[in-house]
Order: structure tokens, then sequence, then C-alpha cells
């Protein structure tokens, strides 16, 4: 699995409470695909990690949109309603980082980290991932992975399984 170990900023780690939102999902994926050109499956992945680490580790929403536990992994139905005529086909590359993204140094480092991190993979292996972890699994309650679900996955499992992540990772 890959793991995310490094902190910027004087912020705290491990509050659970939410205390803002600091963007959007939009500007999140635009960073990504200002990365790479990418398939739909892999950029909501990667944006469900990006908000994911950011949540746990400065205690504080990355963006306000949800994710949900869809057969696939966790999706975004905002992020889905913009790029779902691309099918399986990739997202082009766009052509710079949002300016706001830029402007927030702790959300472009966890960001640039999230993609140095899992970025290599494809959305099939980030599928694999997401399945494989309490989050996706506790929203799914039980319904098997073939079905259709549109279960919100709750901020505190996220919070709770990425801090047992993470405290595992300083371990090494």
């Amino acid at each position: 699995m890959a793991k995310i170990y490094i902190l910027r900023g004087n912020k705290g780690y491990m509050t659970t409470t939410v205390i803002g939102v600091v963007t959007n999902v939009y500007e999140v994926a635009d960073t990504f695909l200002a990365f790479e050109s990418m398939t739909h499956k892999k950029l909501q992945k990667l944006c469900y990690y990006a908000y994911s680490w950011y949540l746990t580790l400065y205690g504080e929403k990355l963006f306000d949109e949800h994710f949900e536990a869809w057969i696939h992994g966790p999706v975004s139905p905002a992020l889905y309603n913009k790029y779902k005529d691309y099918g399986w086909k990739r997202i082009p590359q766009v052509d710079k980082v949002p300016e706001s993204i830029l402007m927030n140094e702790d959300a472009y480092y966890l960001i640039k980290e999230v993609y140095n991190s899992y970025g290599h993979l494809s959305g099939d292996d980030l599928e694999y991932l997401t399945h494989r972890e309490i989050p996706w699994i506790t929203a799914r309650n039980g319904l098997p992975e073939y079905l259709p679900s549109n279960n919100k996955l709750d901020d505190l499992v996220i919070v709770n399984y990425y801090k047992k992540i993470f405290e595992e990772g300083q371990n090494d």
C-alpha cells in the first residue's frame, strides 16, 4: 500500500473535528490532470485519497463534496457527473494547476504527495486498493461488490482508518 509520511505546516495531524473546507473537488481533479492525462476511475480514486489524507492529517475537509461506495470504489457523484462522458477513455491533461490550489501550500503539497504515492497505479489498481480498505467496506455495509450502492463514506471512519495507516507507517 502507498504511504504518506511527511507533514508540513504548523497544524496538528490527528484532529477529527472538521473545521473548514479548502477548495472543491473540481480544482483537486484539475490539479491531478495537470500532472497527467488519466482515466475517470483513476481520477476519482486520486481525489478520494487526497480528500482522505487531507482530512486525516489536517483535520479539515479538502473539499465539501462527498464520496459514495460505488461498485468500482469510492466515487464523488459531482465529479462523476462532470467526467462521465469520457467513459473508459482518458481525460485530457490540463495546462496548469488551479491558482487556488497553488495559493494553499498545504493543499498543493498534499495533492503532490498523493500523486507521488498513488499516481503510478492504474485506475484498476486503485480500485483494488480501495476495495480492501475499511472506509469503502464499511459504507458497503455487507453489500456484494457487484451490486450498486450510493452509501456515503463516513468521515470519521476515513479518519480512523488512515490515522491507523499513518501511525503504522511511522513505525516502519
